[in-house]
């Protein structure tokens, strides 16, 4: 943002961190004070492209690339003659042949590519369905009243939420100073042993704090849900559909080794291979390791890499 500046009087957002740069239809910039000097008289031509423009146009810039700002000002305007949805489209091919011809027309006109055509077209269109645009203009406007009234409640609800939650706190707060307050007078007036009156005020505390947990955890319900449904809204009840599938069934692995077959962990002791292998010690079986567990697994390492040859 600091090279950002008026091509005009060359201030630049590094110079004049207040700088207000305004952008007009044509995409180009100008800081405030030449936007005013230069259409003091409310009309007047680009300093750079000499494209006629009115000082009620120019605005304040949003992002870093004018184009952009453009852009979302040409979009606006396409849009409101464009205005067709989904379901004024037999298919949904159509739908979206439309939604092409509209990313042309705003690219045509962001980038100044064939524009005289463009307006044409736009104009010809507004003509052949003037009726439908103005119909979904009447439909947008009502779903767009019916937004703004969903997050108005919302927003309503929230904020009588948030001002009960600071009553809470407050009401909490006083009730534990008005606590500590009492230990305060009957430490100076009882003839009770501190000991006594301390241990009195742990039991008040304790207690105290489990009615403000108990506050904590009982959330009023609330009626709507941020998407502006109704919790009490009318919902399909039926079970959900049962698909039937075939039970998983395990099959052990099978890996071919090409040797000789390997015996069994308890047949270790009766063939003689654990003869000369060192009997684990009592704190080695605790975590379930023996010494036949150990041979065993040695036994099958050395048999895999042996091959049997048959004449």
């Amino acid at each position: 943002m600091d090279d950002q500046g008026c091509p005009r009087c060359k201030t630049t957002k590094y110079r004049n961190p207040s700088l207000k740069l305004m952008v007009n239809v044509c995409g180009h910039t100008l800081c405030e004070n030449c936007v005013e000097m230069l259409f003091a008289r409310g009309s007047g031509n680009c300093v750079q492209c000499d494209t006629p423009l009115r000082k009620s146009n120019f605005r304040v810039q949003l992002f870093e690339d004018p184009t952009v700002d453009k852009e979302v000002d040409i979009r606006k305007k396409v849009l409101k003659i464009y205005n067709k949805r989904d379901f004024d489209f037999p298919s949904l091919r159509e739908y979206n042949d439309f939604l092409e011809q509209v990313e042309d027309i705003v690219f045509n006109l962001t980038n100044n590519i064939d524009v005289e055509n463009t307006k044409l077209r736009m104009e010809q269109y507004q003509k052949d369905n003037r009726d439908l645009i103005q119909r979904n203009k009447v439909k947008l406007s009502r779903e767009q009243e019916d937004l703004e009234e969903m997050l108005l409640q919302e927003q309503t609800v929230n904020e009588q939420r948030r001002l009960d939650l600071l009553q809470e706190e407050q009401r909490q707060l006083q009730a534990k100073r008005k606590n500590k307050q009492a230990l305060l007078d009957e430490l100076e007036k009882s003839h009770v042993p501190a000991t006594i009156l301390l241990a009195q005020h742990r039991v008040r505390a304790a207690k105290l704090e489990t009615e403000i947990e108990q506050q904590k955890q009982a959330v009023k319900p609330t009626n709507l849900f941020s998407t502006g449904i109704h919790m009490r809204q009318t919902v399909s009840l039926q079970p959900v559909p049962k698909i039937e599938e075939v039970l998983y069934q395990y099959k052990a692995l099978h890996v071919e080794t090409y040797g000789p077959l390997v015996p069994e962990l308890e047949q270790l002791g009766r063939l003689g291979y654990l003869n000369h292998v060192r009997a684990a010690m009592p704190q080695d079986t605790a975590g379930g390791y023996t010494s036949a567990l150990a041979c065993h697994r040695a036994i099958q390492d050395a048999f895999s890499g042996m091959f049997v040859f048959k004449r």
